[in-house]
């Protein structure tokens, strides 16, 4: 293994793979360990990067952000889209940084993998959190359609209506089945909210013109959305089980989602604290699915409360 070291960026070349990975750190590294586990598949950690992860930092955290292979600004030439490789960079990455605990904050797809990565390397893992996470993709389609169907319903929407009833003759466990979700998700909202807070708007403003953001924020790999599927089959996972056995063996889980992102019922979030405890789990007003800016600065005290004091 050999690291090279840019400034704040380490790019790990891992010659087993022939292969580098996109990484950052902000902060001490004698401060309690964050790594930040971003969306997708196929999205990439450069919204957090730029608009929290120093914050965070600054709160007395060790931030560490990278971009799963394949997938953002990390190279893609034998990227496999599975979870034991993705595991294996973790654990590469947690080496190179010299980090022998860590907190795992996993954002939507990411708490999958947190979750999952957590169970397997027990040692390694302090605590997660899930910020925007599904429990059950399968349960969040069903509340994407039935929003869906009543905001069509409601504006007489025939044309959008017809598309969203082709859903009840797919396969809800297809790839295709899952991308449809997603899209009347976005064209109908569901990844906002209706009015940001003053603070919300102040990071946007504040980072809109950044070339991070501008070039990679929006930027989606296709190839690991269809290999996490065809490897993972990723959209039938429900973690319930898997978060009740972080508990028993003394790992905590704890969840911050927003009350209007689209992706959650209230019953989805209210079966989650069942799982991991009310006094773990944080239900944010005007707030969707970027948790940590829609309600930033909650979102850093709660860490603090959460993963300084535990």
């Amino acid at each position: 293994m050999r690291f090279i070291l840019t400034g704040f960026v380490l790019l790990l070349s891992i010659s087993a793979f022939s292969q580098q990975l996109y990484s950052r750190a902000f902060g001490e590294r004698t401060n309690p360990a964050i790594l930040f586990l971003h969306g997708g598949p196929g999205y990439n950690c450069s919204t957090f990067e730029v608009t929290t992860a120093q914050t965070l930092a600054d709160a007395g955290f060790y931030v560490i952000v990278y971009d799963r292979r394949g997938e953002g600004r990390s190279d893609y030439s034998k990227a496999k889209y599975t979870f034991k490789q993705s595991f294996k960079d973790i654990k590469s990455l947690l080496k190179a940084y010299e980090v022998d605990e860590v907190a795992l904050i996993g954002h939507s797809f990411g708490g999958i993998l947190a979750t999952e990565f957590a169970l397997e390397n027990k040692d390694l893992v302090k605590n997660v959190v899930l910020v925007g996470a599904p429990v059950s993709l399968q349960e969040s389609f069903k509340t994407i359609i039935d929003s869906s169907r009543q905001i069509y319903t409601d504006t007489y929407d025939k044309v959008n209506m017809r598309y969203l009833n082709k859903l009840d003759n797919m396969d809800s466990t297809s790839l295709d089945y899952a991308v449809y979700c997603f899209s009347h998700a976005m064209q109908n909202g569901f990844y906002s909210t209706k009015e940001q807070t003053a603070e919300a708007k102040a990071i946007f403003e504040q980072f809109k013109s950044d070339s991070t953001l501008i070039n990679f924020a929006a930027k989606m790999t296709q190839e690991a959305n269809y290999g996490f599927w065809k490897n993972e089959n990723y959209t039938t996972v429900d973690l319930s089980t898997k978060i009740k056995e972080l508990k028993a063996i003394g790992i905590p889980v704890y969840g911050l989602y927003g009350k209007e992102d689209g992706l959650y019922s209230e019953q989805q979030i209210m079966d989650l604290s069942e799982l991991i405890g009310s006094e773990n789990l944080k239900y944010l007003d005007q707030c969707s699915h970027s948790v940590y800016i829609d309600q930033q600065g909650t979102f850093i005290e709660v860490l603090k409360l959460w993963l300084l004091n535990n």
